[in-house]
C-alpha cells in the first residue's frame, strides 16, 4: 500500500498538473473568441462567465484523458531516471503490479470522464444553447454601444445612437443606414439613410417580429454618386430587424441530447454520439496501457525522449476516432458501432509492448564451467 500511494501521489500529480495547462490553454482561446463577440456587441457581456462555466465539462471530458497520458509518461519516466524503478524491480516489484496499479487510478480517471461525458457535457450544452437563445432574443438594444455604429444580422444595415436612455429601451439621436437592390435594366445597389431625433424597438405581439420605430426625422433614398436622391420628412417610421438566426446547429443538437435519448434512438448519427460519450473512458483505460511500456526512459537517453513519439501516437489514436464518428455522422459508414473497431488495434500494441518487456530470458549453458549465463535482459530490468 505505501507503494500504491506513492505512486498514485505521483500519477495523479502529474495528471493534475498537466490537465491544468492544456485546460487554461484551451479556455483562453475560447474566452478570448467569446470577448470580442462581447466588445462587438454581439453577445451580452455579463453571460461570459456563465458561458465558460457551462463549457467546462466539454473540454475536460478531452483533456483529462490527454492529461492522463502524459502524467503517466511524466510520473514514470522521472523514476525511471532517477532509478527509483530500478530500486522497485530489484526489490520484487513486478512490470505487471506496476500496471496493475495504474489501472486502478485509470478507473478513477475514467469514472470521472463517464460522468462528464454521460451527464455533464450535454447538460452543458444544453445550458449553452438556452443561454445564447435567450441573449440573442433580448432587446436589441441590449447590446448598443452609444456612438458606435453598429451592424445588423446580415450586415444589410448599420445604426448608430449619440446617446441610450437610462433603461436602454430608447435610443437620441439615430442614424440608420440600409442597403437595397434598384432592378431596373441592370441591377444597382442604392442606399437608404435615415436620421431621426429618437428611435424605440417594438415588438409584434401576433407574430414576433422586431421593429425599429424612428420619430421626427428625415429619409434620404438613393444610388451612391448619382444626384437624383429622394428626400422625405417623417414623424413616424418603422424598420423591420432581422429575424435573429438561432446559434443551435444540428451537430450541437446532437451533442446536448441526453444519453437515455441516444440510447433509445435508431438514428445512425445519434447512435455514433452515444458510442462516442462510452467510448471515452474506455480511451483513458487504453491509453493507460500504451503509457506504461512507452514511459520506460534509459537515463543515458533523459526524461523527454519518448514524450514526442508517444503523444503523436496518442493524436492518431484520438484523430482515428474523430475520423470514424465523422463518417458515420456523414453517412459514409453505415454502422455506428464501427467506432469501437478502433480501440482493440491500440489495446493489442500496448499489450505487445508490455509482453515484449516481460518475455522470460534465455539462457545458455556455459561452456567452461557448465552454468548458464542470460542472453537477453531480465523482466526487472530498466530499458
Amino acid at each position: 500500500m505505501i507503494i500504491f500511494r506513492y505512486l498514485c501521489r505521483e500519477l495523479l500529480g502529474a495528471t493534475l498538473a498537466v490537465s491544468a495547462v492544456l485546460l487554461l490553454m484551451v479556455m483562453s482561446g475560447r474566452f478570448v473568441k467569446y470577448l470580442a463577440e462581447a466588445a462587438a456587441g454581439d453577445l451580452s457581456a455579463g453571460i461570459l462567465f456563465s458561458l465558460m462555466g457551462f463549457k467546462l465539462p466539454g473540454f475536460l471530458e478531452l483533456v483529462i484523458p490527454l492529461g492522463f497520458f502524459v502524467g503517466i509518461l511524466l510520473a514514470y519516466g522521472r523514476l525511471y531516471i532517477e532509478s527509483e524503478m530500478t530500486v522497485l524491480h530489484a526489490c520484487g516489484f513486478s512490470e505487471r503490479q506496476l500496471l496493475r496499479y495504474t489501472l486502478l487510478v485509470a478507473l478513477l480517471v475514467a469514472a470521472l470522464v463517464a460522468a462528464m461525458s454521460l451527464y455533464l457535457t450535454p447538460t452543458g450544452i444544453e445550458r449553452t444553447s438556452h443561454l445564447l437563445t435567450a441573449d440573442k432574443s433580448r432587446n436589441e438594444f441590449d447590446h448598443l454601444v452609444p456612438k458606435k455604429f453598429v451592424s445588423t444580422e446580415g450586415d444589410r444595415a448599420v445604426y448608430y445612437a449619440d446617446s441610450l436612455s437610462e433603461d436602454r429601451s430608447t435610443m437620441h439621436n439615430v442614424f440608420l443606414a440600409e442597403l437595397g437592390s434598384s432592378r431596373g435594366e441592370t441591377e444597382t445597389d442604392h442606399q437608404i439613410v435615415t436620421v431621426a431625433r429618437e428611435g424605440v424597438q417594438q415588438i409584434d405581439p401576433e407574430t414576433g417580429l422586431r421593429y425599429l420605430v424612428l420619430r421626427d426625422g428625415y429619409r434620404y433614398e438613393g444610388v451612391p454618386g448619382q444626384s437624383d436622391y429622394r428626400q422625405m420628412a417623417f414623424s413616424s417610421y418603422e424598420v423591420l430587424l432581422e429575424i435573429p438566426r438561432l446559434r443551435t446547429k444540428y451537430s450541437e443538437q446532437l451533442q446536448s441530447m441526453s444519453t437515455v435519448a441516444l440510447w433509445h434512438s435508431q438514428n445512425p448519427r445519434e447512435r455514433v454520439n452515444l458510442h462516442w460519450r462510452l467510448g471515452l473512458p474506455v480511451l483513458v483505460l487504453v491509453v493507460a496501457i500504451l503509457a506504461v511500456p512507452l514511459s520506460r526512459t534509459n537515463p543515458r537517453q533523459g526524461r523527454y525522449a519518448k514524450m514526442i513519439p508517444a503523444v503523436l501516437l496518442y493524436i492518431v489514436y484520438l484523430v482515428i476516432l474523430q475520423g470514424v464518428r465523422g463518417a458515420v455522422e456523414d453517412g459514409k459508414i453505415e454502422h455506428a458501432w464501427a467506432i469501437w473497431l478502433v480501440h482493440p488495434p491500440f489495446l493489442i500494441l500496448g499489450l505487445l509492448l508490455l509482453g515484449g518487456r516481460n518475455r522470460k530470458p534465455r539462457r545458455r549453458k556455459n561452456s567452461a564451467g557448465g552454468g548458464t549465463d542470460d542472453v537477453s535482459g531480465g523482466a526487472n530490468e530498466p530499458a
